[in-house]
């Protein structure tokens, strides 16, 4: 995938998950590769959030759905996500760097309702 070749990291990543399910790596870059290849957005946040869900300590399944939800153009989702991970790594560095990257959130459209998607 860092080479720009979504579409091979792709192939291989979903041969992997389909051999471990449970892998948490395997799932969460299976999915930054299906937002880079396939631009599939809901699939791609599904896949990242399912490994987020067997390994919530783990800063690089954090990093990997904020990235899907920028590429998706959900900024503000990718903030909450990286905020969110600071109550379990407070001390993480490339969470912190990520966060600083995205700068501050924008204001509410609505003041007096709450940022939730209830």
């Amino acid at each position: 995938m860092r080479n720009g070749k979504s579409a091979e990291a792709l192939e291989y990543l979903q041969h992997a998950a389909e051999s471990n399910q449970q892998n948490p790596y395997y799932l969460s870059f299976l999915g930054v590769s299906v937002a880079r290849a396939q631009r599939k957005w809901a699939a791609a946040v599904k896949l990242c959030e399912t490994a987020l869900s067997l390994r919530r300590g783990d800063a690089q399944l954090y990093l990997n759905l904020a990235e899907v939800y920028v590429s998706a153009g959900r900024r503000d989702d990718a903030i909450a996500v990286l905020d969110r991970s600071l109550m379990y790594l407070r001390a993480d560095a490339r969470i912190k760097r990520a966060r600083a990257n995205l700068g501050r959130r924008g204001s509410p459209v609505l003041s007096f309702l709450g940022r939730g998607h209830s």
